[in-house]
């Protein structure tokens, strides 16, 4: 039967699963937390920051892509798995300009919350300092493009949700990057709205809404009173009745 419950093993504990479930999504479901940037379970996931990556049967796969299989051993929480998770979030900080204390998305941005999962205290390899261009032409949109970590996360949410289609990347390797899909390149010849699904999904601080970056103060943002795991373990269970993780 298609709702038949089977179970994979996570660390040694049986983890049950729906047919079509992700390892990722059963992880969650069943309470274990499993570190994601690029994953959002409002879209087909599709492997782009790695952070969530595991052993399944000693081979190791982004777990937000592999379906749980009955009988599989998957393994999570291994030293080695841990070193590689804080080294993708310490090369995305080197990567980026992310400066956190300075950053109106700070206690917002889930990079910096789960960097603060994983033991990241610092940038630990020397920063790259890359040039991109701050995009301050929309009249209430601003596009911050030196902190893009190349999730998608928007370019699907302006295709798959809000039918626009105003972003997209370019280039490949160390040149990837974020551009804008108008023949100026410029965010205020698209019809991008602040009420678009693609304003609400980037988890760093590239599109922002202008003239409300501090409304809410720091110290009483989402991460700063929950953790990365809190947020990913609540968006699992579903909403409560007081919203609260």
């Amino acid at each position: 039967m298609s709702d038949e419950r089977k179970t994979f093993t996570l660390d040694g504990q049986d983890v049950e699963f729906t047919e079509g479930q992700t390892i990722l999504q059963a992880a969650l479901a069943s309470g274990t937390y499993v570190p994601s940037l690029c994953y959002h379970p409002e879209f087909r996931p599709h492997g782009s920051c790695k952070v969530c990556t595991v052993k399944v049967n000693g081979r190791t796969t982004a777990s937000c892509t592999t379906p749980a299989t009955a009988g599989d051993t998957v393994e999570l929480a291994t030293d080695d798995l841990k070193d590689l998770r804080k080294n993708l979030v310490q090369f995305l900080f080197t990567e980026g300009n992310h400066f956190c204390p300075s950053c109106e998305q700070s206690g917002n941005c889930q990079l910096q919350a789960v960097g603060y999962e994983l033991g990241v205290v610092s940038g630990h390899y020397n920063p790259l300092f890359p040039s991109r261009p701050v995009d301050a032409s929309h009249p209430d949109v601003l596009l911050e493009l030196n902190r893009c970590i190349l999730c998608e996360l928007c370019v699907r949410a302006s295709a798959l949700v809000d039918r626009k289609h105003v972003f997209s990347l370019s280039g490949r390797g160390i040149t990837k990057h974020l551009v804008v899909n108008a023949e100026s390149g410029r965010l205020a010849d698209t019809n991008l709205s602040v009420e678009d699904k693609a304003m609400s999904v980037c988890p760093v601080g590239v599109i922002l809404r202008k003239r409300r970056g501090f409304r809410v103060p720091i110290g009483e943002r989402t991460f700063d009173t929950h953790t990365a795991s809190e947020i990913a373990l609540a968006g699992a269970r579903g909403p409560t009745e007081d919203g609260a993780p």
